[in-house]
């Protein structure tokens, strides 16, 4: 299961983005954040797909009732690569807390922490920070480790609190 969902802030000129946040609920790895000024429903569409030839797709997608997801572009899309689409009830974003919490947490480390001056820097900027946190960040909910080792200890069937040594 994948969670699915948007945030906006702003650069330095004032100019609105959004954000496109894509979490494996399972490892909590953040599989893309993307950033523009506009991300309507076929370009959420081309970021799960790029997804999903990287890594395979899940068979369900958490999201709310916006109209990104709401739109016959992503609908279509996810009965053509046999994805569920599950929507949470209007007003409860405690039914995708996966996701809401990862936004808490991207919103304060990240987004807050930086002045962007320009969309370029800020893509930069978040992508650097979602690496960080996929890769070394250590997560309670994964004992302690990061997703990325999280991941690793899961395909060769491990389940210890050891850390692993993952970047050299």
């Amino acid at each position: 299961q994948w969670a699915m969902d948007f945030m906006s802030d702003k650069i330095a000129g004032g100019r609105k983005f959004r954000t496109f946040n894509v979490i494996d609920v399972f490892t909590r790895e953040i599989l893309a954040i993307k950033v523009s000024t506009s991300i309507p429903g076929s370009i959420v569409t081309q970021v799960l797909e790029r997804i999903g030839e990287r890594q395979g797709l899940p068979d369900l997608f958490r999201c709310d009732n916006g109209p990104e997801f709401t739109g016959m572009i992503l609908d279509q899309w996810c009965y053509d690569h046999g994805v569920q689409l599950s929507f949470i009830n209007k007003g409860k974003p405690t039914e995708n807390c996966y996701i809401e919490s990862f936004n808490g947490k991207f919103r304060d480390e990240c987004l807050d922490m930086n002045w962007f001056v320009s969309l370029d820097q800020a893509e930069r900027a978040i992508e650097q920070w979602r690496k960080e946190y996929n890769e070394i960040r250590p997560h309670s909910s994964l004992g302690g480790h990061s997703p990325l080792e999280f991941i690793q200890l899961f395909k060769e069937g491990r389940r210890t609190a050891e850390p692993l040594n993952v970047g050299g």
